[in-house]
């Protein structure tokens, strides 16, 4: 997953996808998102359960611990390794997701540059990414300190032309499971490992490549090219 997603469904929208009954705390806001080139270190709108309340936050995407100051924040974590790897054991137990609505991957198809593709579900529902991350806390706000990575697997299907890594996007079932504080570990780490969404689930197509620079912000980017 090489770290460009879109967000321009509202909050409300990506909510109703996860069918869940909670009472929502939304500091993100009611208008659409209306983000077209979401890039990493940048705040994007994250769900997570805090008790029996469900959070709207913007959370910014990346995150390393204190202690490795001599490396950038990753953005992504591996699913075969982020369970058990020392650098993310503080943030394993506490589990988020990042409901997007595409997100791009760039492809070497013999010219002098990558070309973009969006990805993006067949029937048009928002995509819900598992994420583990540093959150917000309702009694003591946003924290200086605050990050998320998304976790991804390894690509199958026809997807693995596209890129060999994607984010683990799970069902509305199994995200709910994901983000309730009651699911152990253990069982964490089954469903992203073995309970992600299969390859058939989505589409791609080209799109222009003006996506590639961050500065660019409309809905033209996600239109078809050629």
């Amino acid at each position: 997953m090489c770290g460009r997603l879109s967000q321009y469904s509202g909050i409300h929208d990506f909510v109703a996808a996860l069918s869940m009954p909670n009472a929502l705390a939304n500091s993100v806001g009611e208008l659409p998102l209306e983000r077209y080139n979401v890039a990493p270190t940048t705040q994007v709108a994250l769900l997570h359960l805090q008790g029996d309340l469900l959070h709207a936050d913007l959370v910014r995407w990346g995150w390393r611990p204190h202690w490795a100051k001599d490396r950038a924040a990753p953005i992504n974590a591996r699913v075969e390794k982020v369970a058990h790897a020392p650098f993310f054991r503080a943030i394993w137990p506490h589990r988020a997701i990042t409901p997007i609505d595409n997100w791009f991957e760039w492809v070497d198809e013999g010219g002098p540059k990558k070309h973009p593709y969006l990805i993006r579900r067949w029937d048009g529902e928002p995509v819900l990414c598992a994420a583990i991350g540093q959150l917000p806390d309702s009694d003591e706000g946003p924290g200086e300190h605050d990050g998320f990575v998304i976790i991804t697997a390894d690509s199958a299907g026809g997807m693995v032309d596209i890129h060999d890594r994607r984010p683990v996007v799970l069902t509305p079932e199994f995200a709910r499971e994901w983000l309730d504080p009651a699911t152990s570990k253990e069982r964490a780490e089954q469903m992203v490992l073995h309970q992600g969404e299969p390859s058939d689930v989505f589409e791609w197509f080209k799109v222009d490549s003006a996506v590639g620079n961050v500065k660019n912000k409309g809905s033209s980017l996600i239109e078809r090219s050629g």
